[in-house]
Order: structure tokens, then C-alpha cells, then sequence
């Protein structure tokens, strides 16, 4: 554990966190190893209950949820007696799953119960049963918790909580963020902002949960610049005053004007060469910035398994991986991040020889 930080596991990305809970679940479903809990471990906003939702329903798992803070006795856990035949029986709770699996039971801010709670789900972490009901088969519980010695209203977990299950760590990483933010429709000005001012996403306030809801707010505002005061009373409403201002900033500056990955793809080379040397450079320098912002949506963008490019898209991006105020460390990035997700067609693309004799140039 760090104890300073108050976090559990190895510290991960959402898309390493994902993929290791994914691991633990399907060796579970195909016997290979017992059902031990996992917790995810992090910042409140970070996307935890979302991650573990999209596991479910990538994989076609059934999903239940219950908060165990909102459980007030005891039963709220066990249920309710009843009396059948002569003989008292339990009737579980309704968020207890009653089809078999393969699911995932999400006991979602599991340390903001309390101790007298957390007690009572030390056997079903266990045992995936309690002395009054059972999961049903192939069943996987996973929790979520906010790091302890912080600001959160939490109850501390004891040794024998602890290991009761498998501990990782979740932390922000802008490039995963903006790969689930393109798929889900964030508006991409707010996308291009979090990759231009990554350091932003660290206030108290701000959190990649209330940047979305800011981003959808403003989404429907065409022209930013003349809605400034309504933009600024939006931003206060979900974020920081640093990040609200930050934005302000990102706004006048004409950032929202970023080169989109529709614009490389599918507009005239020409255009595209003389938008590019006007971002990469301003009266403050070169702006190294924006030249990552536009290449991350890039390779976002290109990256996805659905992406088969035209001659023209793929002859539009060699031109622009080749432009001169692209730097080699960029571009080299570039180069490898598509070379992996490349589709037959891009990946001949990228064979072109200027374009990779550019990138050899950056080893």
C-alpha cells in the first residue's frame, strides 16, 4: 500500500484497470482460478462504476449494483425473515442477482458504509454467500473505494477486509480518457481542451466525471467566445475556479480551433499544411501543446479497428505526418502508435518512404 496516498495494488490506467479486472473475472468464469473480489481503488470522479459497467456489458455479462452506504441495518444486507412451512427463511434484498452468471455484482463506494456493514459483507467477499442467501453461479463481486487518510468521509478497512480480495489502483491518464470520450460523444472541444492542459484534471472539483457534464452543457454553444460570460458561469457550476478560468484562457486563445482529425483525413493538403504552422508556433513559442492534442485525436481517431482509409484519406496523412512543424519525437509516436492499430490498407500507407525515413530520423 502507499500510505500516502491511501491507495492499494499497482497504479494503473483505466484501460490497464479494465483489462486486469477483465482477467480476474474470465479466469474465474473458466475455472482456472477461484472468484476472488477485486477493489478499484480512486479518486472520486475518476470513471470507476463506469469501467466496471462497460466490462459487463462488453463482455454480454449480466451487471447488479447495490451502495452498501445507503444500507442502514442489517437487513438491508441479509433481507427481510419470513415464515414458510413452520420454518423462518430470508428473503434477499432486490438488488441481490437471482439468474446465474456470468455477471459482476459492483458494491460501488464499498468503505463508505458503515463498519457495522462492513462486517456483515466480510463472509459474501469470502464465501459469495451470506448466512441467509447466495450469489448464483458464476457470480463476481467488485468493489470500489476512495483512498483512506484523505478528505472522504470513509471507514477504514482492516487487514482481514483487505484480504478478502485482489487490490489495484486507478489513476487519470488523458490519452485513455479522450479514447472513451471520442467513442462516447464528449463535444471534442472539451476533448482537445483535457489533451492540450492535462495537469487541469487534479482539483478537488474538477474531475473527468464533472469535465464531461461541463461538456455537455456547452455542447449545444456554437461560437464559445461570444457565450464567454455564460461558458464562465457554466465552468464555476461543475469545476474549479483554476480549471474554470483555465478554459476562459483556452477559449480566447482559439485552441477550440484545433485541427480535427476530419479535417486532416478529408480536407485539401494545402489548407491543412497552413492551419498546422499557425498552431505549432504563437507569440509565446513553439506550442508543443497543441501539436500533441491534434496528434493524440489523430491516432484516436485512425486507431479504431473500424478505420479503413481511402487512397486520398491515407495519401492526406502521409502529407501531414510528413509536414515540417511536426517534431520527430511527435511524429515517431505517431508513426508507432498507428503501425499497431493499423488496418492492411494503413499500414501500407505508412510504409511510405519519406514518411519513414522521417521516423527512422527520430531514433
Amino acid at each position: 500500500m502507499n500510505t500516502r496516498s491511501g491507495l492499494h495494488g499497482a497504479t494503473l490506467t483505466s484501460e490497464e484497470v479494465g483489462a486486469f479486472v477483465e482477467r480476474i473475472v474470465t479466469c474465474s468464469i473458466e475455472g482456472t482460478s477461484d472468484p476472488t473480489p477485486v477493489c478499484i481503488w480512486g479518486i472520486h470522479g475518476i470513471g470507476k462504476t463506469a469501467l466496471v459497467e462497460a466490462i459487463a456489458r462488453r463482455n454480454g455479462w449480466r451487471f447488479a449494483y447495490a451502495a452498501p452506504a445507503q444500507f442502514e441495518e442489517m437487513g438491508d444486507l441479509h433481507g427481510l425473515p419470513v415464515i414458510e412451512n413452520g420454518s423462518t427463511h430470508f428473503a434477499p434484498p432486490d438488488w441481490v442477482p437471482t439468474e446465474p452468471g456470468p455477471g459482476i455484482l459492483l458494491l460501488d463506494d464499498f468503505n463508505r458504509a458503515d463498519d457495522r456493514i462492513l462486517r456483515g459483507l466480510m463472509q459474501l467477499l469470502q464465501r459469495n454467500e451470506l448466512v441467509s442467501w447466495a450469489l448464483p453461479d458464476d457470480w463476481h463481486i467488485v468493489t470500489t473505494a476512495n483512498p483512506e487518510g484523505h478528505d472522504y468521509s470513509v471507514t477504514p478497512l482492516d487487514d482481514a477486509m483487505l484480504t478478502r480480495m485482489l487490490h489495484v489502483s486507478m489513476e487519470f491518464d488523458p490519452k485513455a480518457w479522450a479514447r472513451w470520450a471520442v467513442g462516447a460523444g464528449v463535444d471534442e472541444r472539451g476533448v482537445a481542451f483535457v489533451l492540450t492542459y492535462p495537469e487541469i484534471v487534479t482539483g478537488r472539483r474538477t474531475t473527468p466525471r464533472s469535465l464531461t457534464q461541463f461538456f455537455g452543457q456547452i455542447a449545444d454553444l456554437d461560437d464559445l467566445a461570444a457565450e464567454r460570460a455564460h461558458v464562465h458561469a457554466l465552468a464555476l457550476s461543475a469545476l474549479d475556479e483554476e480549471t474554470a478560468a483555465a478554459f476562459l484562457s483556452y477559449v480566447r486563445d482559439g485552441v477550440p480551433t484545433l485541427i480535427t482529425p476530419a479535417q486532416i483525413l478529408d480536407g485539401h493538403i494545402a489548407e491543412t499544411s497552413a492551419r498546422l504552422a499557425d498552431l505549432a508556433e504563437d507569440e509565446t513559442g513553439r506550442r508543443l501543446d497543441r501539436l500533441n492534442a491534434v496528434i493524440t485525436r489523430l491516432t484516436i481517431e485512425v486507431g479504431r479497428e473500424a478505420f479503413v482509409p481511402t487512397d486520398d484519406q491515407a495519401r492526406r496523412l502521409v502529407a501531414f505526418l510528413c509536414h515540417d512543424s511536426l517534431p520527430n519525437d511527435l511524429r515517431l509516436m505517431a508513426h508507432r502508435k498507428l503501425l499497431v492499430d493499423a488496418s492492411p490498407q494503413l499500414a501500407a500507407a505508412l510504409r511510405d518512404p519519406v514518411l519513414s525515413a522521417m521516423a527512422l530520423d527520430a531514433l
